[in-house]
């Protein structure tokens, strides 16, 4: 099955399990409660997105005016957009996934998540570009302790250095 039929039938999940999570919450503290506090998350996410993209558009133009990497702030951006969105659409559980997205450390997580699923489907000399350069902790060893190691031998025959790193989050 392709993509669309995998996203239509998680639609169709997603509207049962809302109508779902509605009643329950309707019958447990009353019908004109639960459609008063969908009609208020509504309002807020309404209030949040103007927020959100007012201030994702700033930080992008601060970001550009500085000459850096505008990546960070997009990614951002799409996920204060995203969780302000949720709020947006009727039911509890896309109210509870777009409030968890406003709060800071799952924001952070999520933002990381956005940032490596965008540098996965790009080139890396795109995603340097948009994110910056990646961040590498290397260490050196000397040739002496190259050679013992069975390190690679350097132009003049002898054992060249190695160097052994990891790729650093910022």
């Amino acid at each position: 099955m392709r993509g669309l039929g995998w996203a239509a039938i998680g639609a169709f999940l997603l509207v049962i399990a809302e109508i779902t999570v509605f009643v329950l919450v309707a019958q447990a503290i009353g019908w004109l409660w639960a459609i008063l506090i969908g009609l208020a998350t509504t309002v807020v996410g309404l209030m949040l997105v103007k927020r959100e993209g007012v201030r994702a558009w700033r930080r992008l133009r601060a970001a550009f005016g500085e000459g850096r990497p505008a990546g960070g702030e997009v990614s951002d951006g799409v996920t204060g957009l995203a969780g302000a969105l949720l709020l947006i659409v009727p039911g509890y559980l896309t109210d509870a996934a777009g409030l968890l997205l406003l709060v800071p450390p799952v924001r952070h997580l999520a933002d990381r998540q956005v940032r490596r699923a965008t540098e996965r489907r790009i080139s890396p000399a795109a995603a340097g570009d948009l994110f910056g350069p990646r961040v590498v902790r290397a260490e050196r060893t000397p040739p002496a302790a190259a050679a013992a190691t069975g390190g690679d031998p350097g132009p003049a025959g002898g054992a060249g250095e190695i160097v052994e790193g990891e790729i650093v989050e910022r």
